[in-house]
């Protein structure tokens, strides 16, 4: 399927030693879903990447402001950041 928007498309998560790893930037965006009927999904940046090579944990800044320190679980997704041409 081609033609489509792809802006928001997600890092593939790689395999270590078999366990799939999470891989971001900084300036790409962290969405984490609900866990319970009603909850709204949390977006933030990814300010900093304190894992090797671009793994976890991230500091992240989420759209209400607060900052903190996260290991994304599989409720998570990374949507690249694109540098504007």
């Amino acid at each position: 399927m081609g033609g489509g928007d792809d802006s928001r498309r997600t890092h593939r998560q790689v395999r270590v030693e078999g366990k799939p790893v999470m891989h971001a930037a900084v300036s790409d965006r962290i969405h984490i879903k609900g866990t319970h009927v009603g909850d709204h999904e949390q977006i933030g940046e990814v300010l900093e990447v304190r894992g090797a090579q671009g793994e976890p944990p991230y500091l992240v800044r989420f759209d209400d402001g607060h900052e903190g320190l996260i290991y994304p679980g599989p409720d998570c997704t990374v949507e690249i950041h694109r540098a504007q041409t």
